[in-house]
């Protein structure tokens, strides 16, 4: 008899839960919408487009010296060729 008390009980909870949590989420919406009185409108139209082909002059150098490219390149490969061995290793 208790544990039939306590069924009800709970789906009792549960539905009072259940009911609340829709309740509120179909007021999120409605809150979303409003907007505070001191933000600006939206502008009726939209502004020019931005100068995505205007680019920038070319530079008169290389950013990095070939010689200083080389040698990060062959710094770069000696650490990619002793993780290789380390993997291998590992294995």
């Amino acid at each position: 008899m208790f544990a039939l008390w306590d069924l009800q009980k709970s789906r009792l909870a549960g539905g009072v839960l259940l009911m609340a949590a829709l309740a509120l989420g179909g007021c999120s919406s409605q809150l979303a919408d409003m907007s505070a009185a001191d933000t600006p409108s939206h502008p009726r139209e939209p502004g020019a487009y931005l100068p995505v082909h205007d680019l920038p002059p070319d530079r008169d150098q290389a950013i990095i010296p070939p010689d200083q490219r080389a040698k990060i390149e062959a710094e770069l490969a000696a650490a990619r060729d002793r993780q290789a061995v380390a993997a291998k290793d590992a294995k």
